[in-house]
């Protein structure tokens, strides 16, 4: 069910109206709210856990000591937190710089610009420019706006909704996208190891090539006078099976690690990835899908570029791989489809009811 709110369709322009109090709709739940601090004195805090930093600098060295230490740092990250910060990617900052400043630029524009891109989320026409819809009926909305789009492969994406301006969007999207495809076939390959696999096998076993999808989702987290009333993205898990994001260097993404919520710093020309529940379910839960949120500020925009790695919807049954299953350790998931495992986890029905279309922002991360 969609809630019909009387709020202004864009966050950013109820930012900028001068507001000193947010809409009802923006409150988070009494309970929830004690957990939500000042997110700049908290990426300051020492101590505690640490969201991983593995360097891949040494993946695919020839010296098997060097290589083998990378990789297991990596499959160590997976299952300990399920999110790490990679460095020494292999893409390039000048790239990465290209697409941050593509992304920042298109939000820069004018909103009336910007509504030339609107999706259409009724309509189930989900890529665009969008605001999250309330899908409960508390009306419960987020603080942020998105443009969401698939950027690979080439021939699923629609470049007519895809922004004209700035003019080096599509280009630097575009090659960010075939770069970032490569790093997921290397992290699976790794990944797949750690199971006992074949390099090959997870990447099949996602949709390959040719149907694994990509689909980019810029979070834009304006300022907000009550963050400590609000959530940018309310917790959640990925149902992707690896997502990776980058960002402008303003803290705001939270893991919930042993019990707490654990802020990430922000690591200079980083990239955050995520191992999402699809890659958990394959796993049998070897591989962890973190509970993540995003929170904001009232002194900084806060923007990320998180592309998921998704498959197929319908093709492929997700469900424990036979080699990660035991006498031991039973099958912890029952089979679906992925549009049944998305269906099942926002809406909570059985497989056979009827969902609304899925929206980018089910999606979510940060």
């Amino acid at each position: 069910m969609v809630t019909t709110i009387t709020v202004p369709s864009r966050v950013e322009r109820l930012a900028g109206s001068g507001i000193e109090r947010i809409p009802k709709e923006y409150i988070r739940p009494e309970e929830e709210r004690p957990s939500i601090g000042d997110i700049f004195e908290e990426e300051k805090m020492g101590g505690g856990p640490q969201v991983p930093t593995v360097d891949l600098k040494g993946i695919n060295s020839e010296d098997l000591e060097v290589r083998e230490k990378c990789r297991e740092e990596l499959r160590k990250a997976a299952v300990d937190w399920g999110v790490m910060h990679l460095v020494n990617h292999g893409i390039p900052e000048e790239l990465t710089g290209r697409v941050k400043a593509a992304g920042e630029g298109f939000f820069g524009q004018p909103i009336e610009e910007k509504e030339k891109y609107a999706n259409d989320q009724a309509a189930g026409n989900v890529q665009g420019y969008g605001s999250k819809l309330a899908n409960n009926a508390s009306g419960q909305l987020e603080w942020e706006d998105y443009f969401f789009h698939c950027v690979f492969p080439e021939d699923k994406t629609d470049l007519s909704i895809w922004p004209k301006t700035p003019s080096d969007y599509i280009a630097a999207t575009r090659e960010y996208a075939e770069q970032l495809r490569a790093l997921t076939t290397t992290v699976l390959a790794v990944l797949s190891q750690g199971l006992g696999l074949e390099e090959g096998r997870l990447e099949k076993e996602v949709g390959g090539m040719e149907e694994l999808l990509l689909q980019m989702k810029i979070n834009y987290y304006p300022k907000c006078p009550e963050p400590e009333l609000a959530l940018g993205v309310e917790a959640h898990t990925d149902v992707s099976a690896l997502t990776f994001i980058l960002h402008n260097m303003v803290p705001g993404l939270q893991l919930f690690y042993e019990g707490k919520w654990v802020t990430a710093k922000c690591v200079p020309n980083s990239i955050i990835m995520h191992v999402g529940d699809t890659v958990e379910i394959l796993s049998n839960g070897k591989y962890k899908s973190i509970l993540h949120r995003g929170v904001v500020n009232r002194e900084k925009v806060r923007v990320s570029w998180a592309v998921f790695c998704e498959p197929p919807k319908e093709k492929i049954i997700l469900q424990p791989l036979p080699e990660t299953v035991s006498e031991a350790d039973p099958p912890r998931f029952p089979p679906r489809t992925f549009a049944q495992h998305i269906k099942h986890k926002l809406f909570r029905q059985t497989d056979q009811e009827g969902a609304d279309t899925p929206k980018p922002d089910d999606q979510q991360s940060n």
